[in-house]
């Protein structure tokens, strides 16, 4: 039992440090990931500490893991009701509540009816598929007469993307920020009652033994979003499968250098991948807003036969509304040259990947 106590110790130990030493390998990132899992193991191997025979290391190893719980503990708070975030009501001068919803749909994934039915239950006025291929868009078209707006981005690279509106599109456009096959949407869109936004998906590649060595083209695509946001005086959505954590460096660089909101803050991690597992399922598929969007609801949907769970967001405009404006935070000149730096290497990583991917 105690051997047991003392490699789950180093293990918990080793996962803990590793995200701190700044490497782009994965191997150094994914521990990210798994935050939320290494908490609760860290918890229950403290547990286990009380009932196991005690040696004269023992109280410096309950020390050591409960010093790793307060310090993960500090950061996942943030992500769950027991943080106390202000909730704004809808006034008069705000727009109508709208919905949408964000779904990586596993490329591989056949059972179209079954997202076809989510989404006719759900009726979203928006929403988004990734990895969505040319199987899934002629699968999609039954619902073309429901949303008339569509920008499309066709690819059987695991990289597709997919946008439906029911509110009209004034304009679109594909970017590929860092990578000719690595798509990102920018739909501008007017409500009917008079309120104007920017819907941003995007779908970065992941840091993992599998798919990319390093996370320089997911930080790199993310943090140009972030750069191009900037630059748009209109509320903006960004909502996708991002292959990051909220609480991890790119996100938060992400948050500051975007000036938006996290809405998990306050709320709950959201997690959505892997569909299957919940024991280990992670918030990856994430949202940001700008000041002037107010989020009345964000949840996971049922399972659809993805390996990803599909986000649901309902939220309405004021643009008469700095209540939100205390929630923004700004990046210094170091963490901007930072995430400038990180976007160059993003486009100079050149990711190796197929044209066309197959199920192996």
């Amino acid at each position: 039992m105690w051997e047991t106590y003392l490699i789950l110790s180093a293990l918990l130990l080793i996962l803990t440090v590793l995200p701190k030493i700044p490497s782009p390998h994965w191997i150094f990132r994914f521990p990210d990931f798994g935050k939320i899992q290494i908490t609760y193991f860290t918890i229950i191997t403290f547990a286990l500490g009380f009932i196991i025979t005690k040696t004269e290391y023992f109280w410096y190893l309950q020390g050591l893991l409960l010093a790793m719980i307060i310090y993960h503990g500090i950061t996942l708070i943030k992500y769950t009701p027991l943080y106390k975030v202000k909730k704004h009501p809808q006034t008069d001068r705000s727009s109508k509540k709208y919905h949408f919803i964000s779904a990586n749909v596993y490329q591989f994934n056949t059972d179209f009816k079954k997202f076809i039915d989510l989404i006719n239950k759900n009726k979203p006025d928006i929403f988004l598929t990734m990895e969505s291929n040319g199987d899934w868009e002629k699968a999609l078209q039954v619902l073309e007469k429901d949303y008339p707006y569509q920008h499309k981005v066709t690819l059987e690279n695991t990289y597709g993307m997919h946008f439906y509106s029911k509110i009209k599109v004034e304009g679109s456009k594909t970017h590929y920020f860092v990578a000719d096959d690595i798509p990102s949407i920018e739909a501008h869109l007017k409500t009917e009652d008079g309120f104007e936004f920017v819907f941003f998906g995007v779908h970065p590649p992941p840091p993992s033994p599998t798919e990319e060595e390093t996370s320089k083209e997911r930080d790199g695509d993310i943090l140009s979003v972030a750069k191009r946001v900037t630059k748009i005086k209109k509320p903006v959505i960004v909502v996708g499968d991002f292959n990051n954590v909220a609480w991890s460096k790119s996100s938060i660089l992400f948050r500051k250098t975007s000036h938006l909101i996290d809405p998990r803050v306050g709320h709950a991690f959201v997690s959505t991948f892997h569909a299957k597992y919940w024991l280990f399922r992670f918030p990856i598929d994430l949202m940001f807003h700008s000041e002037d969007i107010f989020i009345k609801d964000l949840k996971t949907l049922e399972n659809f036969g993805s390996d990803h769970l599909p986000i649901y967001c309902e939220f309405f405009i004021d643009h008469h509304n700095d209540d939100q404006e205390e929630r923004i935070e700004q990046a210094d000149p170091e963490e901007i040259a930072e995430a400038e730096e990180m976007i160059e290497e993003g486009k100079e990583e050149n990711g190796e990947r197929d044209a066309v991917v197959t199920e192996d």
